[in-house]
């Protein structure tokens, strides 16, 4: 199946107006035959060693094998539940695929440790652990790593025969796990995370579970050559013009899976379009709406509605001013990628770097390092602990005046980022948080789980335009879990990313208001009427 893109209103109108520039610059074209001068001089470097997704199907192919290969024997030593150690791209990829497909596969990408413990305990007897990272020195995936080999060593399992590596050649992981003996699956080094969902990245972990993996490369390289020509109905061209050629630029992209057969498509989008744009104070902020988000009704001027819709036959009717697309999954990742880069282009930026994801890392390292004495709560009310920046609780001494006065700095071109530092698997419900917010703020409102944001929209929060105000939702310990040979805990990790996180946002100017729940269950009613 290929891809149909229908775009409408302002959208429509930059379709008409900027694919033809596009065809007559041979945008498409030059992607596909690895032009790293498309995105201007300064982008020039990192573009040159970036676009080997483009071939990503000719390079993945030989990899099937090896991958049926080892889960056949993977199968035969009794192993029946897969769990994948990552973070970004190394996570959001696998999570599509194998969701897509009916496919059971564990996605442990935070260092929340109620969530950690759980993962851990569920069929360690029968697990085999895919630790996936491109850098090969993440702090989430290395804590991952050790104490998945601690557990399996506990349980009399040879982490050798349980664990599996995929990373980039030479990185610290692959050195380290092969003088150590584990099998290591290389990635194409020249693809980066966000645009690997049909290399190493996507596929060892899809693979492993039971995904038809060369089904899905199939699926790609029939879209392929429709990507690569130079014509006006190209939907990469096409796409990456109706969400970056308005104007005025609508630089909230709604995000609505809305009959789409592909599951989770709209968090791999946002990574894609968040980590690729949002920098240099421009950029589109990926809002992942459900099809009854209050934002649907508000007819946002700066806000572009995309609908991933699940047939031709619903792109017959599209309501005016949206775009709609619907296509298969691996063709559809591709259409994205392609999408991707040509809105790069007409934004100016370059989509291959993300330069401000580092400054919250840095901030973490240093609270790792020093362990300081946790910051006190500005005050608590009813055990829930309140801290923030000044320009929110100067004069403010309870939860609803401090959500009031956060959302007071929310202007006409604003969003608002919820982040919620806690278990995602143990407390879905947390998510509700989105909608109440947004019926009251009457603005764009996204929502991402903590640590895995910060290598998606993170980079979009600090490099981005500045128009965002931030709620963190964190959590408090309940139970703690070591990290094996490393002197921090995992509690003590997702408080210092949470905590690096703000200060980062605050030195930008950024209003932050940190909320946390000592009894996340019994607290999120009063929560959500404070938020409302």
């Amino acid at each position: 199946m290929s891809v149909k893109v229908v775009a409408t209103g302002a959208a429509g109108e930059a379709v008409e107006r900027v694919v033809p520039q596009l065809v007559a610059d041979l945008v498409a074209s030059r992607v596909t035959s690895l032009d790293a001068t498309l995105w201007g001089a300064g982008a020039e470097e990192e573009a040159s060693k970036r676009l080997g997704w483009t071939e990503s199907v000719a390079v993945s192919l030989p990899l099937v094998p090896d991958i049926l290969a080892l889960r056949d024997k993977l199968v035969s030593l009794g192993v029946d539940h897969f769990v994948l150690g990552g973070m970004g791209g190394s996570s959001l990829a696998p999570e599509v695929i194998t969701k897509t497909h009916g496919v059971e596969l564990t996605v442990l990408d935070s260092t929340d440790p109620a969530q950690v413990r759980a993962a851990i305990g569920d069929r360690l007897a029968t697990t085999a652990v895919i630790i996936s990272s491109k850098s090969g020195g993440t702090v989430e995936t290395d804590s991952q790593k050790r104490i998945y080999e601690e557990a399996f060593s506990k349980a009399g399992i040879d982490p050798l025969e349980r664990i599996v590596i995929v990373t980039d050649p030479d990185s610290p992981l692959d050195v380290s796990a092969r003088a150590a003996g584990y099998r290591v699956f290389n990635a194409d080094p020249t693809v980066g995370g966000r645009y690997s969902a049909l290399t190493a990245f996507g596929l060892v972990p899809s693979g492993l579970a039971g995904v038809d993996i060369e089904a899905l490369l199939r699926d790609a390289e029939a879209m392929s050559l429709t990507l690569a020509v130079d014509e006006p109905e190209n939907p990469g061209l096409i796409l990456g013009a109706a969400i970056a050629g308005t104007k005025p630029l609508r630089d909230k992209l709604a995000l609505v899976e809305d009959g789409t057969h592909i599951v989770g498509f709209g968090d791999w989008i946002e990574q894609r379009i968040a980590e690729s744009t949002g920098k240099n104070g421009t950029g589109l902020l990926p809002v992942v709406l459900p099809v009854d988000a209050p934002e649907l009704n508000l007819e946002l001027a700066d806000m572009q509605v995309v609908r991933l819709v699940g047939s031709y036959d619903d792109t017959r009717e599209v309501v005016p001013g949206e775009i709609e697309i619907t296509g298969s999954l691996g063709a559809q990742m591709l259409t994205w990628e392609y999408a991707t880069v040509v809105a790069g282009r007409l934004l100016g930026i370059n989509p291959f770097d993300q330069p401000d994801v580092e400054s919250a890392k840095v901030a973490t390292r240093s609270l790792l390092d020093d362990r300081p004495e946790p910051v006190a709560p500005a005050f608590a009310v009813d055990g829930i602990e309140v801290r923030g920046t000044a320009n929110v609780l100067d004069g403010v001494s309870d939860v609803a005046t401090a959500v009031s006065t956060l959302l007071s700095h929310l202007d006409d071109d604003g969003y608002v980022s919820v982040q919620a530092y806690a278990d995602r698997v143990g407390l879905p419900e947390l998510e509700a948080v989105r909608n109440v917010l947004a019926r009251r703020a009457a603005r764009p409102v996204t929502f991402g789980w903590g640590p895995r944001f910060l290598h998606s929209t993170g980079q979009f929060h600090k490099g981005g335009a500045p128009v965002g105000v931030f709620l963190q939702i964190t959590t408090s310990v309940a139970e703690d879990l070591a990290i094996p040979e490393r002197p921090f805990t995992f509690g003590q990790l997702i408080g210092a990313q949470a905590a690096g996180d703000a200060s980062v946002l605050a030195e930008h100017g950024r209003p932050v208001l940190t909320l946390t729940l000592t009894d996340p269950s019994a607290q999120l009613p009063a929560l959500l009427a404070a938020l409302g």
